[in-house]
């Protein structure tokens, strides 16, 4: 595996991901962040710490589970019951890499039933390429061009992020 993030650089990218929600988004009291289980949850709670530090609001986080409106599974768990208050506010939905973009589209699913936000909007750390739906970020921490055998691997308990070559 290659090292393609270290915990400086990603810390780097995280706090520019900030910046850029505080310039696009006048109101952030009407923000809510919502990550994708399970390394997009722990990116949203960085991106909540940074607003607080850089910005003085503190925005609500909170994780949802896609398992139930994944489309490549026949064998679905029941929709968690977990309370999300996106009601007329401005989501930003985050997780750690997009890659055909499915998983968006089952958290954009998960979150219809939680309510009908003002907007979505995405923030994803690494943006891999070979979309399969119509899906583009609106805050990309890192553009890496990879092939459809690799893989990028955030971890988050080292701040790295790397490339799998394997084949």
């Amino acid at each position: 595996m290659k090292e393609i993030m270290n915990a400086e650089q990603l810390n780097r990218t995280l706090k520019r991901m900030t910046h850029e929600i505080i310039e696009r988004n006048q109101d952030l009291s009407d923000i809510v962040l919502v990550g994708i289980m399970k390394k997009g949850y722990p990116v949203a709670q960085m991106l909540k710490d940074n607003l607080k530090r850089f910005s003085e609001v503190d925005v609500p986080v909170y994780p949802i589970d896609i398992l139930a409106y994944r489309d490549d599974l026949s064998d679905k768990p029941r929709p968690s019951l977990q309370t999300i208050e996106i009601h007329d506010k401005n989501v930003i939905l985050v997780d750690d890499v997009l890659y055909t973009g499915r998983s968006v589209r089952a958290a954009m699913d998960a979150l219809s039933d939680h309510g009908r936000p003002k907007q979505i909007q995405l923030a994803i750390l690494i943006d891999r390429g070979h979309r399969e739906l119509p899906i583009r970020a609106d805050y990309i921490g890192k553009n890496i061009p990879t092939s459809r055998v690799e893989k990028v691997i955030v971890d988050l308990k080292s701040m790295s992020v790397y490339l799998d070559e394997n084949k």
